[in-house]
């Protein structure tokens, strides 16, 4: 029974990184904000998700409160200051489409070269650098990157806003 719970949790970790993989790419394809929008909540959720599923509780609680809860209500107020009478945002897609799907088969394909071959790579190395230590690295020496990576997306998004109420002034 808890070989079964064991690789539901990995199941379920994979399932979850490919969803958090399929927001990302959605945000970049799409252009309507608010879909965009959307999408970025998708993706923190599923990240929340995955943090939860490697043990991490507590950062999957805070990527949901914290980056679900504020950040995104702060990037749809944002979003509703924008002009969304603008002709572009009625495509329902990004004109990159068509690269984007072509990155992610290429995307696709490497991770799939990667695995087939890494298994029996590392079946034969004497260290293996599995799923647990990746999450212990990541969340001791990591996280203060993390963390200020949020700082480097408020920014974003005010510099965002004073390009477009500067372009709006001298349009």
């Amino acid at each position: 029974m808890e070989a079964l719970l064991q690789n539901l949790d990995t199941l379920l970790v994979y399932v979850f990184g490919v969803a958090a993989l399929v927001a990302g790419a959605l945000m970049i394809v799409l252009r309507h904000p608010m879909q965009v929008a959307m999408a970025l909540i998708s993706a923190m959720v599923f990240l929340g998700g995955v943090y939860g599923l490697l043990g991490v509780h507590f950062i999957a609680a805070f990527q949901v409160l914290i980056y679900v809860g504020a950040v995104m209500v702060f990037m749809v107020y944002a979003i509703m200051l924008l002009d969304v009478r603008d002709k572009s945002y009625t495509q329902r897609f990004s004109r990159f489409l068509v690269l984007g799907i072509a990155g992610a088969v290429i995307f696709v394909g490497v991770l799939v070269y990667g695995f087939a071959h890494g298994q029996h790579a590392s079946a034969r190395a004497s260290v293996s650098f599995g799923l647990q230590q990746f999450a212990s690295a990541f969340l001791n020496e990591y996280w203060l990157h993390f963390e200020l990576t949020s700082v480097l997306l408020v920014a974003a998004v005010v510099a965002a806003m004073a390009v477009i109420r500067g372009s709006k002034r001298h349009g």
